[in-house]
């Protein structure tokens, strides 16, 4: 058992949250119970999430993708959907707590850093939110497809229009698409993110640069599922994973 507002502290500060302009509001955005036991981790909040956590009777639920974002027209206004899930919250108790762009940049644990881990890719630099990486050994574009695949449980959409061998990579994860220039600049050959906006397409044919779409959701698990492995060990409670999957 640990206390919630322990919980969040080392998260902030394992994070450096506050480096970072996000339109995400970083840490507790739904206060429960103090004494917390059991941690349901997601990517995204919703109420299947919600009621799943539920079921693991689960006092804190931690996501990528939280509830209040500071660009949304009425961000702190419950109405509709909004309503219903923080109605699940307060009803039953539970802390709902988010991070965002703190868990896609951390060396570590954030979710570039752990796709990278995943695909043997060697880390060069950050290169803003996203990590700049070199293979250990160049490989076939469809043979570096079929890694990434496996190992991030997707199906890729790619777009080859770079060269046949993949050497350099820029990851991203997320919608990061437009953020391809990034790539260019860093003399990669290969872009992995999380979407694909239609104008991109031909962007990236006619500056030659190989993407792949690897999903939003898929690129974006790997991080709260670490996150929850290093506060099992820091508190030595327990928090399980909720697998809701999503395509996009």
């Amino acid at each position: 058992m640990a206390k919630r507002d322990e919980i969040v502290q080392y998260i902030n500060n394992l994070l450096n949250i506050n480096e970072f302009e996000d339109l995400s509001v970083n840490g507790l955005q739904v206060e429960g119970k103090e004494e917390i036991q059991k941690i349901g981790l997601g990517v995204s909040v919703s109420e299947r999430l919600f009621h799943a956590a539920l079921q693991e009777n689960a006092d804190m639920i931690i996501v990528h993708h939280g509830a209040f974002w500071k660009n949304a027209p009425s961000p702190y206004i419950l109405t509709g959907i909004h309503r219903k899930r923080m109605a699940l919250l307060l009803k039953n108790d539970i802390n709902l707590v988010a991070y965002h762009l703190p868990l896609d940049t951390h060396p570590e644990i954030g979710n570039n850093a752990q796709i990278m881990e995943r695909l043997h890719i060697e880390p060069i630099q950050p290169v803003e939110v996203g990590f700049l990486g070199q293979l250990r050994a160049p490989l076939k574009l469809e043979k570096f497809i079929d890694i990434v695949n496996k190992e991030l449980q997707t199906t890729c959409q790619i777009f080859p229009f770079g060269p046949p061998e993949v050497h350099r990579v820029l990851v991203n994860s997320g919608g990061s698409s437009r953020f391809y220039e990034l790539a260019l600049k860093n003399n990669a050959d290969t872009f992995l993110g999380g979407d694909m906006r239609e104008n991109i397409v031909r962007e990236l044919e006619e500056v030659g640069l190989n993407f792949v779409h690897a999903g939003h959701y898929n690129t974006e698990k790997f991080g709260i599922q670490a996150l929850g492995k290093k506060l099992e060990q820091q508190f030595k409670l327990k928090c399980v994973f909720v697998d809701i999957p999503n395509p996009v």
